[in-house]
């Protein structure tokens, strides 16, 4: 018997090649690209950056261009742009309907117990009513106490 297969004995600690990542902190990082992804200020970069591109490989002098005018290399960098944002864009969105799912469980719960304590509070104003209802008001007691002062003076 190996010390793996006892349980009683801590495992030994293995140094693995196999690469690790937080996937907490790379959902959080995916998050806050796609917010950007989604701004006015992204679009204003983009089109700041394809504009220099544009214009620095068609009037830069010849040697100093690097893509010519189809702009393959830029069709590629914004192809491979797009590749990463729609996965990181979905990756938010999960984790966003995640959020919403335990945020709408959390409003059900609630909204339950406020049902159960209206419903708690209705039956004790019914009852408190249905007591009051039983209970001698003052307008009854003046009326009886009228009513037997009369039957006294007529027994008199």
């Amino acid at each position: 018997m190996t010390s793996t297969d006892r349980l009683d004995q801590p495992r030994e600690l293995r140094r693995t090649l196999r690469p690790h990542y937080d996937r907490e902190a790379f959902g959080r990082l995916s998050e806050e690209i796609a917010r950007f992804l989604g701004t006015a200020r992204f679009l204003v970069y983009m089109t700041v950056f394809v504009g220099i591109w544009g214009l620095w490989n068609v009037f830069a002098p010849e040697l100093l261009r690097f893509d010519p005018y189809p702009f393959i290399f830029l069709t590629l960098m914004l192809s491979l742009q797009a590749s990463y944002a729609a996965p990181l864009i979905l990756l938010a969105q999960n984790r966003q309907a995640d959020r919403d799912r335990v945020q709408y469980e959390q409003d059900r719960e609630a909204a339950e117990r406020n049902q159960a304590e209206i419903e708690y509070l209705t039956r004790e104003i019914a009852g408190l009513r249905m007591a009051l209802s039983e209970v001698a008001t003052r307008d009854y007691l003046h009326s009886e106490v009228q009513r037997l002062l009369e039957e006294l003076r007529e027994r008199r």
